[in-house]
């Protein structure tokens, strides 16, 4: 089937469009190359313009009509750039989403999978969240989530809509078959700054936050592999019936955990990310950035019962994924452009 990707040409936006081109679908990406890179475009359909365009949105539907769900992943995601910069966020995150959400219901493009976060979750004891536990959302970029779980709630209720809103964990490795990765030069997530710090003398790995209630006070996260996330986007739209049939209720929206339902701390990363590579890193301990959190890890039954899905990749394959496309990313994408 046809899908219509929007964030197509970003680190996961393109993973996913992987997954979907192997599993026998074609993705119809939709990306302004704001953050996303056209690298990732070559031979597949792909059209440059904004979610909220809605002249560029029917052209896309008048030449592909076969399309039968939209995975909206398109959104700024920098938790820090966030609170810095709350307009720029609530703009594109947000008033975009919602013409994005019209646009589609009026062309009747009815099914949404949408790309939300587990950032939106509170505190709890044990740190292990399921998708009833209580939420919180403490940054601008976990709000837009948040907010946009809402409105596609009430689309659904109010217009016939289906959406199904994946709560994703904190994403770790690349394409396996090195297609695609993460490609911001200067990353701010975890994996990203291990890199960094590893591939240069005199770069440092900061442990931001060390007296967090954790195990060993820094904060705790559900690392996923980028693919496994991928293959989830494969899984929600191949069993969306089945979703909503097992749901047990009338309901026109859903959400699931996606996550690998064990908790690693950040000096617990480091520590595998040092295994891996056989040298230990420059790190030290510093304050944690705004907007951080002691963090989460998720409860993953929902995901197995409603879209047969599980993580299959581990820790160390996703570092190791990383490491190999760290390796060749230069070769892919121009960072001068």
């Amino acid at each position: 089937m046809k899908v219509l990707v929007t964030g197509g040409a970003g680190y996961i936006g393109s993973t996913v469009c992987s997954a979907l081109e192997d599993n026998g679908h074609t993705p119809i990406i939709l990306d302004s190359l704001v953050r996303g890179r056209e690298e990732f475009t070559k031979g597949k359909i792909f059209y440059k313009g904004d979610i909220a365009d809605k002249s560029l949105l029917e052209i896309i539907f008048e030449e592909n009509p076969e399309i039968q769900f939209t995975i909206h992943l398109a959104a700024l995601i920098v938790v820090p750039e966030s609170v810095e910069k709350p307009y720029e966020y609530y703009h594109e995150n947000v008033t975009k989403s919602i013409e994005l959400f019209k646009n589609l219901n009026d062309l009747g493009c009815k099914n949404v999978v949408f790309s939300s976060s587990g950032s939106i979750y509170d505190d709890v004891e044990g740190f292990m969240v399921s998708e009833n536990s209580p939420l919180n959302p403490r940054s601008p970029y976990a709000r837009t989530k948040y907010m946009m779980e809402m409105v596609l709630e009430d689309f659904c209720e109010a217009y016939g809509m289906r959406g199904i809103s994946l709560r994703y964990f904190n994403l770790i490795g690349a394409d396996p078959k090195l297609r695609s990765g993460a490609h911001i030069k200067n990353p701010s997530h975890v994996l990203g700054t291990l890199l960094n710090a590893a591939a240069e003398k005199g770069n440092v790995f900061k442990i931001t936050g060390s007296n967090w209630p954790t195990r060993d006070g820094s904060a705790i996260k559900d690392y996923i592999h980028v693919w496994d996330l991928a293959l989830a986007h494969v899984k929600a739209i191949e069993n969306f019936d089945r979703a909503f049939n097992l749901s047990g209720s009338q309901a026109s929206y859903l959400v699931i955990n996606l996550g690998t339902g064990t908790g690693v701390t950040v000096k617990e990363l480091v520590a595998s990310f040092e295994n891996v590579i056989g040298n230990p890193v420059n790190k030290e301990n510093t304050k944690p950035r705004l907007g951080d959190v002691p963090g989460a890890f998720a409860n993953v039954s929902i995901a197995k019962e409603l879209i047969k899905w599980e993580a299959r990749y581990s820790l160390e394959d996703g570092i190791r994924d990383a490491l190999k496309w760290d390796e060749i990313r230069e070769n892919i994408i121009n960072f001068n452009l």
